[in-house]
């Protein structure tokens, strides 16, 4: 593969992973919380009561709507932790999937949402789970992101530091490749790099981290990973 091929292979997965959690992770819609019943109402609503009442009244704690979310991903979504506490407490899986392969972990992640990935993980989520389509972890989707106080939690809860996904990208690639090269994206990378992760795992074609920061100019994050 030539040069100009390569550069635009990397191109296109750039252009595909930077809309990665958009594209996969789907938070229930108006109508689709208006449409439910059961566990998922009163997830949708934090209503930790009603919660506790149907689960002691026999309702099974993992109900899947169409897309196949449980109450516990739909009480993530909307970042209602006494309820996810309460489902979890009635035998809600906290590490169940849904269609795009989402666990409660992986969707605070994405939503910036530390105070549910450090609940998550104290009631027994794994921070080391292989998520979402594209073979990834909840530590490579806040990496994308530049949320570092997620990926300081999840560090410090044992992720995988260096897991390889299916684009062929670690969670330090990811925070140079996606990133903005800002701040947010630097404490990214310090935080993976303080933490171990290697700085020299390349992409499928080569390229490390370094590399594909002098090649964006960033040069803060090139003297992180240097």
């Amino acid at each position: 593969m030539g040069v100009r091929n390569i550069g635009l292979a990397v191109a296109g997965l750039v252009i595909l992973a930077s809309h990665a959690p958009a594209l996969a992770q789907t938070p229930p819609s108006a109508s689709e919380r208006n449409a439910y019943q059961g566990l998922h109402s009163a997830a949708a609503r934090g209503d930790v009561s009603e919660i506790r009442t149907q689960l002691a009244n026999g309702a099974g704690p993992n109900p899947r709507d169409g897309a196949g979310r449980t109450p516990l991903h739909v009480a993530a979504f909307a970042s209602h932790y006494d309820a996810v506490r309460a489902l979890v407490a009635g035998g809600g899986d906290i590490n169940a999937l849904e269609n795009d392969r989402y666990d409660v972990i992986t969707i605070a992640a994405v939503k910036n949402d530390v105070r549910m990935v450090k609940l998550a993980i104290e009631l027994g989520g794994n921070p080391k789970a292989i998520t979402s389509r594209y073979d990834g972890t909840a530590l490579i989707a806040a990496a994308h992101l530049g949320h570092e106080a997620v990926v300081q939690a999840l560090i410090e809860a044992g992720a995988p530091l260096d897991h390889v996904n299916n684009l062929g990208w670690t969670a330090l690639m990811e925070a140079v490749v996606l990133g903005d090269g800002g701040a947010r994206h630097q404490a990214t990378a310090r935080a993976l790099v303080a933490a171990g992760a290697k700085k020299t795992i390349a992409d499928r074609n080569g390229v490390t981290p370094l590399q594909h920061a002098l090649r964006r100019h960033y040069d803060a994050m090139a003297a992180i990973v240097k």
